[in-house]
């Protein structure tokens, strides 16, 4: 008797039983060719997407930090030492 099931295809129409296993392929298709003789892609593919939470806090930490950047930029137009959290190592002497 027939089976209905359920399945999931990565970007290039590649079947797979998980949509763990699609997001991996995809990713290992943008990573493309990795190392000699076989491909270093699929697992890094696997890893990237096994650490997925702390890839994506690290790409929300960098995003905030060139927020904040633009930011410390406009506020220094005006006054270099505003909006700056960083201390000169020598400070100038005022006699």
């Amino acid at each position: 008797m027939a089976n209905r099931g359920v399945g999931f295809f990565d970007s290039k129409g590649q079947f797979f039983r998980t949509p763990q296993e699609a997001t991996q392929s995809d990713l290992a298709a943008l990573l493309g060719r990795m190392g000699e003789g076989d491909s270093l892609a699929p697992g890094i593919a696997k890893i990237l997407f096994d650490k997925r939470r702390e890839l994506e806090h690290i790409f929300r930490d960098h995003d905030d930090m060139l927020q904040g950047r633009a930011t410390d930029t406009k506020s220094r137009t005006d006054d270099p030492d505003a909006g700056s959290n960083v201390t000169p190592i020598n400070p100038k002497k005022t006699a």
